[in-house]
């Protein structure tokens, strides 16, 4: 399995799964604190993906405090999960990001959580 993987058909957009690649990564341990990310243009290059999808991403994963950029050295880690715990924080951004899509789609919170247990049901 490639340590990125992006589907264009998915509805979720390359720059959010990207970023959440990325985050899972970080919290499991996969990246540890100080280490250096891929370049935006080496990863955008890497994936087929256009430059400024990668620079949305890191600036986003910086805004959050999970890596730090510094110019002309690239993006470094700053924290990261290195436990089972990363599973759970990367499971929580994906739910988050789903009820900030739905909420975007103009769904309100009881219409999020009612389509949320029809789906669960689903899995049972």
């Amino acid at each position: 399995m490639a340590l990125f993987e992006l589907d264009e058909h998915s509805g979720i957009p390359i720059w959010i799964q990207l970023r959440n690649r990325l985050m899972y990564l970080i919290d499991s341990g996969y990246y540890a604190t100080g280490d250096r990310l891929p370049t935006v243009r080496a990863l955008a290059a890497d994936l087929n993906v256009n430059y400024h999808t990668v620079n949305k991403v890191y600036t986003s994963l910086e805004h959050d405090g999970y890596i730090s950029s510094k110019r002309g050295r690239g993006a470094f880690v700053e924290k990261a999960g290195g436990g089972d715990d990363g599973i759970d924080i990367s499971g929580d951004v994906v739910l988050t990001e789903s009820i900030r899509q739905c909420l975007e789609l103009g769904m309100t919170i009881d219409d999020v959580k009612n389509h949320f247990e029809k789906v669960l049901e689903n899995f049972d």
